[in-house]
């Protein structure tokens, strides 16, 4: 008979709804405890979910009367780390969190340390890896289906930090998880965006070079662009555009014009069951997570890379030394005075998570 897992969330607002229905499909999670600052928040999901759960406005207070074998935290981005530490200091086994992994790229890294430390199971919401149409693309790239890859070409909304992240972990899930080599980019400070609690800017562009030789261009931000999310993978022998969720806009292979993919139905509740089982799985198993920290880290580490590449206005080459957030620095510091108005804008900061 499968260990039952004592299951509890840490935020309760718009994105924590989001992750019921991979709760509720495994068997093996019971969820016990909802915590959020806003009590109403937790009330109306455990009504909502039918979870029967202890509520909490105090997640300290939750941790330590629970004891829960596995958290799932919605929360904005600075308090990943904080309540990450709460976490493993309470001996939770698993902690699924909400991407971006942190503001700091030393954050960041703090987080992977304490994971493998404590050997606590650590994710990052790239949930569109369970998408079936990226794990089809996945397939073909493997196969050859599109020859050697070349180049590709990388779109995301508004912001490197909150958006960008899903973008370059769908590439490098196609690129066989090549770490970048070096970077290079530029910000549009024209407005600043404040994205849970954190600065940003409304446009971002340049070039990263993988390890393994392939190069992507990346767009973030709506002006101008031929794809709203996701990557365009060019290959020797043809080429693929997939958007974030999967979706095949189109497929081509030089040699046989008359192919194209099987048309796939997909729902994103079915990418957060795979969220889920597969780190419920691999908390079982020992083998590392598809949405793991190392992975995230990749990610992270391309986006802070590209921030610092525009505070040198050079070309950096990765690991990066800087543990800060070279774009927030640069604000603070006014060296960005003059590029931007004096004002801020709030979109997705008045958004729960």
């Amino acid at each position: 008979m499968s260990k039952t897992y004592r299951v509890a969330f840490i935020g309760c607002g718009r994105r924590a709804k989001q992750h019921v229905p991979g709760v509720k499909a495994d068997a093996r999670c019971n969820v016990v405890a909802l915590a959020d600052v806003k009590r109403e928040a937790a009330e109306t999901m455990n009504t909502e979910a039918g979870f029967g759960a202890a509520v909490y406005t105090d997640h300290r207070a939750m941790l330590e009367k629970e004891r829960p074998d596995v958290i799932i935290t919605c929360l904005w981005t600075p308090l990943h780390l904080p309540v990450f530490k709460d976490c493993v200091a309470a001996g939770v086994k698993a902690v699924l969190s909400e991407k971006p992994m942190a503001p700091t790229w030393g954050e960041c890294l703090e987080m992977g340390r304490i994971a493998d430390e404590k050997k606590c199971l650590l994710t990052f919401c790239h949930q569109r890896r369970f998408a079936k149409g990226n794990q089809l693309v996945r397939k073909l790239i493997a196969e050859g289906r599109f020859g050697a890859i070349q180049r590709m070409d990388l779109y995301s909304p508004k912001n490197l930090l909150d958006c960008g992240t899903h973008t370059f972990d769908q590439a490098l899930s196609f690129n066989g998880e090549s770490p970048a080599k070096w970077v290079l980019g530029a910000v549009d400070t024209s407005q600043l965006i404040k994205w849970f609690d954190v600065s940003a800017e409304v446009m971002a562009t340049g070039l990263v070079v993988f390890q393994n030789g392939v190069r992507a261009y990346f767009q973030v931000g709506d002006l101008d662009k031929d794809m709203g999310t996701g990557v365009r993978v060019h290959g020797s022998e043809g080429f693929v555009e997939v958007e974030w969720d999967g979706q095949i806009r189109r497929a081509v292979v030089y040699n046989e014009p008359q192919w194209a993919p099987p048309v796939i139905e997909d729902t994103p509740e079915n990418h957060m069951v795979g969220v889920v089982r597969n780190a419920i799985d691999c908390l079982e198993t020992g083998a590392e997570p598809e949405l793991s920290h190392r992975k995230a880290l990749r990610a992270a580490e391309i986006i802070f890379a590209l921030y610092e590449s525009v505070r040198r206005r050079a070309r950096v080459e990765l690991p990066i030394t800087s543990r800060d957030n070279a774009f927030l620095t640069l604000l603070e510091s006014g060296a960005l005075r003059g590029q931007a108005p004096n004002r801020q804008y709030s979109a997705g900061a008045a958004e729960r998570r």
